[in-house]
């Protein structure tokens, strides 16, 4: 199968799944959704957190937050074992499992005031899984908030505006900016001044061009990535504790129109190119690479499925829903989106990047070329401007336009992480009796100091952050086996049916507990003692949670069966 007759079949299952899976089996069967049930926006709203947002302004939010930097990362490095195994997993991993688990951790969300998956878990399995849900979060979101301030300011990062190395992208640092106040400013003009929303999106969409078109004639050079790591961490407490209805909605918002320009124009290429497949279909043994099963479901985290997103779903986004009716678009589709993002990083680095097969190889020829963060951005980004450059648009151009693309997006993830780690400690305050963690500055300030323990503390000569990068996605995908088996408790202490979550929880589950059995061994064999221990650590806490799950199922059987009993 050729690529473009492959893409067109992927774009088919998005809209036949939506349609008939998520609104029909999903919205309607398993979880009932009806707009008669008021959200959390509109009971609980206070103008900063809880505030009720047209669905395609949440749905830019909600898509800005998830797709930070992991989807073009991941399927980027997976393909080393061929593009079929990596373009089966983006695609049914989303539509089966993905999907499923961002649209029912929003819907949990909202049936539970807004709470996150933490909190739920205390009311669906019991009181102990709230703070070891908390704890495993924590590690999560500081770990790759900090690996993200650290990737975007070696992208801004240009000390010497003569000899700009070819990993930097100064030209992004001015339209990324530029953005936060024109978000701002139409924030303010919407929600304060009555203005319409529509004029005020499509002025600044336009000036959100302007200011990319001027970074490309103007790059802010002169800076050193620590200079850009303290301006990033000042911006996501700032970002963090403003009301989401001045700078979040309005910015994630004009930060998805952007993706969907660029996401048109490199399909757009990707046709008009019609390129053929460079790499092998399937690779299975690529020189020091870890085996295919379990770790392609790891490495291809949030191009398939990913625990961050529902914790945004049940962090910021859940308390901006309208009505239910709107969660299957903001959840479902929100993951569709991000898995197209990452077919675009599988065609990029298969068939949009290299000439030929061995000029492939030469990068994918073993797991150390290929494994590091700036070299897999650096081919996504080569790949799909390849694709635009078939649309007339110079090279170099098409190359810059995408940097900031990632980069705004990185940028969303970044302040939303914050948001998320600013709840969690207020969360983690409520359950161990720390009140001066409900403070909101205090909280913030904390959560930024963690993303900059990761981005700034060095292990062995690396920060932090890079040092345990190896345990984000076996700490992401446990995160996501454990929402969908809350979602699946929740859906059977209601009698509801359970084989559309449980069977995905099995499978995520399953997979990401044998990844990080064998790399706790690896890291032991290696040395690498922070490695083994936190990964050993959070494996003890994810068992913890389970069994206190078949507790809770035990116990609902016999209440059941005591019930059937009497009756």
């Amino acid at each position: 199968m050729s690529p473009v007759v492959m893409a067109v079949t992927v774009l088919c299952l998005y809209l036949i799944f939506f349609r008939f899976y998520a609104k029909r089996i999903l919205a309607r069967k398993v979880f009932e959704l009806d707009d008669v049930n008021e959200t959390p926006a509109h009971a609980l709203r206070d103008d900063v957190d809880y505030v009720p947002a047209n669905k395609y302004i949440l749905f830019g939010h909600h898509y800005a937050s998830i797709a930070g930097l992991a989807p073009m990362l991941g399927p980027a490095i997976a393909v080393i074992w061929g593009w079929v195994p990596a373009l089966c997993w983006v695609v049914f991993g989303t539509l089966l499992v993905g999907a499923v688990h961002d649209f029912s951790a929003l819907v949990l969300s909202i049936r539970h005031k807004g709470q996150s998956v933490g909190t739920i878990a205390r009311d669906v399995i019991s009181p102990r899984t709230r703070l070891l849900f908390l704890l495993v979060i924590f590690f999560l979101v500081a770990l790759a908030m900090g690996v993200f301030v650290l990737v975007i300011s070696g992208l801004f990062a240009a000390p010497d505006a003569a000899n700009i190395p070819s990993t930097s992208h100064p030209e992004a640092v001015f339209p990324t900016y530029s953005l936060m106040l024109i978000a701002m400013v139409i924030g303010f003009m919407v929600y304060k001044k009555n203005m319409p929303l529509w004029p005020m999106i499509g002025l600044g969409f336009v000036l959100m061009l302007t200011t990319t078109y001027l970074g490309l004639e103007m790059p802010v050079t002169g800076f050193t990535a620590g200079d850009w790591t303290w301006t990033l961490l000042i911006y996501a407490f700032v970002a963090s504790i403003l009301p989401v209805w001045l700078l979040l909605q309005p910015r994630d918002f004009l930060n998805s129109l952007l993706l969907y320009l660029a996401l048109f124009a490199m399909m757009a290429g990707f046709f008009v190119l019609s390129p053929d497949w460079v790499a092998p279909a399937i690779n299975p043994n690529p020189v020091g690479a870890p085996p295919l099963m379990p770790f392609l479901f790891i490495v291809i985290a949030c191009g398939a499925v990913s625990g961050f997103h529902g914790l945004v779903a049940s962090g910021t986004t859940s308390k901006q829903l309208n009505k239910e009716s709107d969660a299957p678009f903001v959840g479902y589709v929100g993951m569709i989106g991000e898995s197209l993002l990452a077919l675009l990083a599988v065609l990029a680095t298969t068939a949009g990047a290299f000439s030929s097969r061995a000029e492939w190889e030469s990068f994918y020829g073993s797991w150390d070329k290929a494994a590091g963060l700036h070299q897999k951005l650096g081919v996504f980004i080569q790949g799909n401007a390849n694709f635009i450059h078939q649309l007339g648009v110079p090279l170099d151009y098409a190359a810059a336009f995408i940097s900031v693309v990632v980069v705004g997006f990185a940028m969303t993830s970044v302040d939303t992480g914050a948001r998320l780690l600013r709840f969690n400690l207020e969360e983690i305050g409520q359950t161990i009796g720390v009140k001066a963690l409900g403070n909101r500055y205090i909280a913030t300030f904390l959560a930024v100091a963690a993303i900059g323990f990761f981005a700034f503390f060095k292990v062995d000569g690396k920060p932090a952050g890079l040092f345990l990068w190896t345990l984000f996605g076996t700490t992401n995908q446990i995160l996501a086996a454990l929402t969908l088996l809350t979602v699946t408790i929740y859906l059977y202490r209601k009698k509801k049916p359970i084989l559309y979550t449980l069977l995905p929880m099995l499978l995520v589950l399953g997979a990401t507990i044998a990844g990080m059995v064998m790399g706790i061994f690896g890291a032991i064999a290696k040395e690498q003692w922070i490695v083994a221990s936190v990964g050993s650590a959070i494996f003890l806490l994810a068992s913890w949670v389970l069994v206190e799950a078949m507790l809770v199922v035990k116990k609902v059987k016999l209440e059941r069966g005591g019930d059937q009993t009497s009756g």
